[in-house]
């Protein structure tokens, strides 16, 4: 479908397609800053554990999302040829570490399959976008720490 039909189906959403273990996912493109190279990440004591640490970014000091943890993937190390997507929750920006980042995709926001009627307590999950090579995961960031979390993560940060 070119973008031309979409639009005239109604609106286009965008999202920004990474990998991780060679499965595809997406966060909505208006969250994400800028996708950058692997840097050297400073841990930071006491943080939460899906915190990898803390990144300096133009400036700014943002915590790095180990999402391998959060999804109970394999862990491994991270490598040059990763990329840290800068994101944007609506309490803080984070940096989530891609095995690669490889896409913009639009799609019309019918397309778009909601969570709940997949699986009721997929609570990291957005939603689904069907595609002919197959499923998208649609990332909620403002899920992906717990309140919890966020208050660890508070207190490491101004103790670090």
């Amino acid at each position: 479908m070119n973008v031309d039909s979409a639009t005239a189906m109604g609106k286009l959403n965008q999202l920004l397609v990474f990998a991780l273990d060679g499965e595809r996912y997406g966060l909505v493109l208006s969250a994400v800053d800028s996708v950058v190279r692997a840097v050297n990440i400073t841990p930071l004591p006491q943080a939460p554990d899906i915190v990898l640490g803390v990144v300096n970014v133009r400036g700014r000091v943002i915590p790095v999302i180990n999402m391998r943890r959060r999804f109970r993937l394999p862990e491994r190390k991270i490598v040059l040829t990763d990329q840290l997507v800068i994101a944007r929750t609506t309490r803080r920006p984070v940096a989530l570490v891609a095995d690669a980042v490889s896409d913009i995709l639009q799609y019309p926001e019918g397309d778009i399959v909601e969570t709940q009627s997949i699986l009721a307590d997929a609570e990291y999950i957005e939603g689904v976008v069907k595609l002919n090579g197959g499923l998208i995961l649609i990332h909620n960031l403002d899920t992906f720490l717990s309140l919890e979390e966020e208050t660890s993560l508070d207190q490491a940060i101004e103790s670090g």
